[in-house]
């Protein structure tokens, strides 16, 4: 197995190994370590049903299904399927999800160690992914915050809610969105976690106050909150901490695997209605 950095900010390819096979101990202590350091994985060329997507996604632990409770995998539920694609007049997946900038399950209790992506079919054009994944590295914006912020900021939590990033999808043109009903709120009530989390694998700082889901700095009074988040979501994305997932405008098409050290967004494309 051969793991090689990108020249960016974060991300590394792994070749050489098949996800779609059992992974030795060593092997996948391999991957854990390199998800750490680098903060995103690119494994290319890679063939997986989604019961191999979902038992290599196990080995990092207890998986999630989505609250909201559609486009699932027929028999694996927490295979979540995302398509802009549509056949007989209807969508085969959610073709709006995750489109701005956010840190999965930051809005659930317990935090996600992993997130895989799976892209199957992706338009080209001139040979050249026309969608795809960025990623910023929160590693490198806590690292980059004035020593008065991070002072200011240790030890206060910011509250987390799956409903504002919902809103912000519901309300745009051509949502498939309705509001969430008094079932799933229930479910995904808003959390709080620390505005700067210590990583699981690295031990180091990660900012993790992310412009999807959080909505305050519960220690600060309401005003001072919001002006921070502006500036914590502005910091973030600076081009220091951002890149894609394997070069400008790259595509997970492959298969990617990011850490809670990241915040991302998808790059929209466009394919044609079958």
């Amino acid at each position: 197995m051969i793991i090689a950095p990108t020249a960016e900010t974060l991300g590394a390819t792994v070749e050489g190994v098949d996800l779609a096979q059992p992974l030795g101990h060593a092997e996948f202590a391999a991957i854990l370590k390199a998800l750490g350091e680098y903060g995103v994985l690119r494994f290319p060329t890679q063939r997986l049903d989604a019961a191999q997507m979902k038992a290599f996604s196990s080995r990092f632990g207890a998986l999630e299904v989505n609250v909201a409770g559609a486009y699932q995998e027929p028999g694996h539920p927490e295979v979540m399927i995302l398509s802009n694609i549509v056949e007989n007049g209807m969508p085969i997946g959610a073709r709006d999800a995750g489109q701005d900038w956010h840190t999965d399950m930051s809005y659930s209790e317990t935090i996600a160690l992993a997130n895989m992506l799976y892209a199957i079919k992706v338009p080209r054009r001139d040979g050249q992914p026309l969608g795809g994944t960025e990623f910023a590295n929160m590693h490198g914006a806590y690292d980059a915050l004035p020593d008065e912020i991070k002072t200011r900021l240790d030890g206060m939590t910011a509250l987390q809610d799956f409903n504002k990033f919902w809103e912000m999808m519901r309300l745009r043109p051509g949502s498939w969105r309705k509001p969430m009903s008094p079932e799933q709120r229930a479910l995904k009530p808003p959390v709080s976690h620390p505005v700067f989390l210590t990583h699981p694998i690295t031990g180091r700082k990660v900012l993790y106050c992310n412009p999807g889901y959080a909505i305050r700095i519960n220690e600060l009074p309401e005003r001072d909150s919001d002006d921070m988040l502006e500036y914590l979501f502005d910091h973030q994305l600076q081009p220091r901490s951002a890149t894609s997932t394997a070069g400008p405008r790259a595509t997970c098409c492959s298969g990617t695997i990011s850490a809670p050290c990241t915040t991302h967004m998808p790059i929209t494309a466009t394919t044609s209605t079958a």
